[in-house]
């Protein structure tokens, strides 16, 4: 298992655009087995995004992309408005190249690929061994970084080895790198092992995936079935049979992980819990936790709404609101909707008079930091939250907030179903996208349900059916985008979803104007989505670093 603290004696400098200090070993020192593996423990460990000479606050960098929901329609920053003020512009689409978030992001993620080009670069000098699969780790993790940050910022400029190597570090940003990051993931399909004795490893079978969402993200549908396909076919993975296990200390590198970033709540203070994750618990919640961001939103709570067959309204889910309890005080009565819901819905997202991950009943305002003035909502997260009696999952940083022990998986076997779902409609084959996304929705409905208070009976009116056909193409298309949202929802993949089948604007939009209905400052204080939203902008400090050799994005 890898950890997410940087060695310390490996000294470089992972700042993009700066060449790298001298490090405390020499490079003869490092060419051996010894020494690659030390530098491919750094690479590992920039998966969260954390990094010995931080230039940011942890949460800017996070692995886990919580706050990218922030931007979508699944997720409020949460807290007060007031509160990280840099993201609070963020949630309401308000933004300058200077905002904190976006270099935070940038940095930690170039500072993943130069951690993997030190590796990459060392076995290349290396003239005796067979490093062929500490290479094909490197490069996959290569391959991951720049996935990230074409899907983020996509006119991005590319690293190699050679770069790293020559510490040529200033590169034009000249287009989208597609071409490099399929070449890394292919090399790591080639040289990977199929299992891998350490958890927190790739496999080939994970590298195939991966290389099928690359294609997945180019709509080039062709190249991405067969990958998809020989994975389901072949692959060992496979849905828990719980979805909560997805989420818990039991589900950690289960048949479902496909590839996860490994975190580790520590004894006393805890350096390889998720510190970029830090601030998204109740506050002060069931167990004195802070900080209050990361709610869900009325919009993504609305989607969970099933027609009384058990189907989701695909078309109608926001013409009437599930009842909330935003305005109201704990005090005060509150009945939960009675209406028809996917029982995934109180796995995702803490509702008042719901089970609160083993901690009781969700008791309402006294859990949520905000004020009613502020535009953060009725709800609270719940799959980054631990379940109560996996507290050894709770780590603890400097100051007393929590460090979760909890995976983040980058990827998952539903996930991968849902993208072959949708590949497959667009090839036109309906019957095999109805197949995949009924398996995800049958584990929806014969998993365990959230119970109520007696512990007896499900908590609310839960109805979940399989489809028992797709009409059309079109209809197939709208029900498979709809399955990832309620499948996958905060787990930080839906803006990325929302941008790559060109519906940012129009859906966020409507968002905005449908979340005013139970928050009505919300509608006042965002500004509207805009095209150039759909990349981030270059941060222009980068471009400052670079002494003008990187270039602004379209809009900025």
């Amino acid at each position: 298992m890898y950890v997410s603290v940087f060695m310390g004696l490996l000294a470089c400098n992972d700042d993009f655009t700066t060449v790298p200090a001298v490090g405390a070993l020499s490079d003869d020192a490092l060419k051996n087995e010894q020494g690659v593996n030390l530098l491919l423990v750094g690479a590992y460990s920039a998966l969260d995004g954390i990094r010995n000479n931080q230039p940011a606050a942890d949460w800017t960098v996070s692995g886990d992309n919580w706050w990218f929901d922030v931007i979508s329609d699944d997720a409020h920053k949460g807290s007060t408005d007031g509160d990280q003020a840099d993201l609070f512009l963020i949630e309401t689409y308000d933004w300058t190249s200077s905002n904190p978030y976006f270099l935070g992001k940038w940095s930690g993620l170039f500072a993943g690929i130069n951690r993997a080009n030190a590796v990459i670069s060392l076995i290349n000098s290396i003239e005796d061994g067979d490093f062929s699969s500490q290479l094909a780790e490197a490069r996959f993790l290569r391959g991951h970084f720049n996935f990230e940050l074409q899907k983020i910022y996509g006119n991005v400029p590319y690293i190699s080895e050679e770069n790293y190597a020559n510490t040529e570090f200033n590169q034009p940003n000249t287009g989208p790198i597609w071409e490099e990051i399929e070449a890394d993931f292919q090399f790591a399909v080639d040289n990977l092992p199929a299992t891998q004795s350490l958890v927190g490893k790739p496999t080939s079978w994970a590298a195939k995936a991966f290389l099928g969402k690359v294609h997945l993200f180019q709509q080039d549908y062709a190249a991405a079935g067969p990958l998809f396909e020989d994975v389901i076919n072949n692959g060992p993975y496979a849905l828990n049979a719980e979805y909560l296990d997805n989420f818990s200390l039991a589900g950690d590198n289960s048949a479902e992980s496909i590839f996860a970033i490994q975190f580790t709540a520590d004894d006393a203070q805890s350096l390889n819990g998720n510190r970029g994750g830090t601030l998204n618990f109740p506050n002060p919640g069931p167990f004195g936790s802070c900080c209050g961001f990361y709610q869900p939103t009325q919009d993504l709570v609305n989607a969970y709404q099933t027609d009384g067959s058990g189907l989701p309204l695909l078309d109608t889910f926001n013409q009437s609101d599930v009842a909330n309890d935003y305005g109201v005080e704990s005090s005060d009565p509150f009945t939960p909707e009675a209406g028809p819901l996917d029982p995934r819905l109180d796995y995702t997202v803490g509702r008042r008079g719901i089970d609160y991950n083993g901690y009781g009943e969700h008791i309402g305002k006294d859990w949520i930091r905000a004020s009613f003035a502020d535009i953060s909502g009725p709800y609270l997260p719940k799959k980054n939250v631990y379940q109560a009696g996996e507290e050894a999952n709770q780590g603890t940083g400097a100051w007393g907030q929590q460090h979760s022990g909890i995976n983040y998986h980058i990827m998952r076997y539903a996930d991968l179903l849902l993208m072959a779902a949708e590949v497959a409609v667009e090839n036109g084959d309906l019957t095999k996208a109805l197949g995949y996304v009924n398996q995800v929705r049958n584990r929806a409905k014969n998993m365990s349900y959230v119970q109520d208070a007696s512990g007896t009976a499900p908590a609310a009116n839960y109805q979940i059916e399989p489809y028992a056909s797709f009409p059309d193409q079109a209809f197939a298309r709208k029900a498979v985008r709809f399955e990832r949202r309620l499948e996958l929802a905060m787990e930080g993949h839906r803006l990325f979803d929302l941008r790559r089948w060109g519906v940012a604007e129009s859906v966020i939009n409507e968002y905005i104007a449908n979340e005013a209905r139970t928050i009505g400052n919300f509608g006042q204080k965002a500004n509207p989505y805009l095209p150039k939203m759909d990349l981030l902008p270059i941060p222009v400090n980068a471009i400052d670093l670079s002494g003008g050799v990187l270039t602004q994005n379209p809009g900025f």
